[in-house]
């Protein structure tokens, strides 16, 4: 019979924490008011790991309402917000699966979604009576960004949860709550292309201590900074030698994430490729590939511009983040990214046209000039599409990016653990 040893008496203290449980986009976390938090943003790391369940590095987060994933274990902090251009405040909190960490850098676009109907329904903003729908301004914190979404609204003039819209990832329809990224450039490092405005490169890889055995190599790649930070991987430049012709997915993922860290440290956001290890949310990484052009039944469809496969916390995202949808149609804005060159690679493979989508209205002497144009993007990945609306300013500078989620209140109460007094 196995004995289990306690080896130091802990001194723990209770707490419970109000929150709501909400599905937004194809993530799922908590929302918090701030006021039911420590004040000094520093304290909460403790309380919020030990909520989710990852004390005591646990990656089943047995112990907490976290769902054992990157995509179930986030926190959305919300206020009102004391700004004259927002209505309300909202801070992202990515709590790590398997390690007692928290990550305060960058933003995740579909927890966002759900800032909006969470402040309607929780009485942070007022919609009038007679509205239908509303625009509530959210300034985040993480990315000294605005977001502007518009939500549906009921009779009452709460949120309205019910609809037809649908989004690729999520089962169940919702209404269609769209999210305006205003301005989303240079959301942590004040530039578009941080590393010498350069729109794409050739990046020299040191593989370092997570793959010893591999030798360094080149890769091409886009360092860009829209909404978050990104490193955009041209896959027609990974050479088929690195991991052989059948490599296993921990090599494949390990291999990525060697890659994301050496665009770490290009982009400035990292010293070194060590440092860059223990900061696995920013910048996020995806792996960029020519579009496919068919659907899975083999009709044709609307011409996606891309097909990527994104990652998360150093494993692939079973979709696509939101604000990764943001930052490649920003990529797709601009002649000379990864992302330009293969939609065009893929255009050229399939015999069609460079891919515009449908909607947009035939390029004119403006937009060969990119600047002010409008139009949809389409961008492929594992779970469907994503359509994103792309505005581009007189200065040839993208204005706004608009991508519609869907958002759901799944529980509200107190969620409640424990954490040692020496912690607090």
């Amino acid at each position: 019979m196995a004995t289990e040893l306690v080896t130091e008496t802990r001194r723990l203290r209770r707490h419970a924490l109000p929150c709501v449980l909400m599905r937004a986009g194809t993530s799922k976390g908590i929302f918090l008011h701030q006021k039911d938090l420590p004040t000094k943003e520093a304290d909460w790391a403790p309380h919020l790991i030990s909520a989710l369940g990852s004390q005591g590095n646990d990656p089943r987060q047995i112990d907490g309402v976290g769902g054992g994933t990157s995509t179930t274990s986030k926190v959305a902090v919300v206020r009102r917000s004391q700004r004259p251009d927002a209505d309300v405040d909202w801070t992202f909190v990515q709590v790590a699966v398997g390690k007692e960490s928290v990550d305060f850098t960058g933003t995740c676009g579909n927890m966002t979604a759900g800032v909006a109907p969470f402040a309607i329904q929780e009485g942070l903003v007022k919609p009038r009576r007679d509205q239908t729908k509303m625009d509530v301004r959210i300034y985040n914190t993480n990315t000294d960004r605005i977001v502007i979404e518009t939500v549906a609204l009921d009779d009452s003039g709460d949120y309205e949860e019910d609809g037809n819209f649908i989004i690729s990832g999520v089962k169940s329809p919702g209404s269609e709550v769209k999210c305006r990224f205003v301005k989303p450039m240079g959301s942590m490092t004040g530039k578009l292309f941080p590393s010498d405005n350069q729109q794409q490169q050739t990046l020299h890889v040191q593989p370092g201590s997570l793959m010893p055995n591999l030798e360094p190599f080149d890769v091409r790649v886009t360092l860009i900074d829209s909404a978050n930070p990104f490193v955009l991987i041209d896959t027609t430049s990974i050479s088929t030698t690195l991991l052989g012709t059948n490599p296993s997915d921990s090599d494949r993922n390990d291999l990525v994430e060697t890659i994301r860290r050496a665009g770490a440290v290009a982009m400035g956001l990292a010293t070194d490729v060590e440092a860059a290890s223990r900061t696995r949310g920013t910048p996020k990484v995806a792996l960029m590939y020519p579009p496919t052009f068919t659907q899975a039944n083999g009709s044709k469809k609307s011409r996606p511009d891309i097909r990527v496969q994104a990652y998360s916390m150093g494993l692939p995202h079973p979709s696509l983040q939101l604000t990764g949808a943001v930052t490649i149609a920003v990529a797709l804005s601009y002649p000379g990214t990864i992302a330009a060159g293969l939609s065009a690679m893929g255009a050229i493979m399939h015999g069609a046209l460079p891919p515009t989508p449908e909607q947009s209205p035939p390029p004119d002497d403006r937009e060969k000039e990119n600047i002010g144009w409008e139009r949809d993007v389409l961008i492929e990945h594992s779970q469907g599409t994503i359509k994103v609306g792309v505005v581009m300013d007189d200065v040839g500078e993208v204005a706004s990016c608009a991508v519609s989620r869907t958002a759901r209140r799944l529980f509200e109460g107190k969620v409640r653990y424990y954490i040692q007094e020496d912690a607090m």
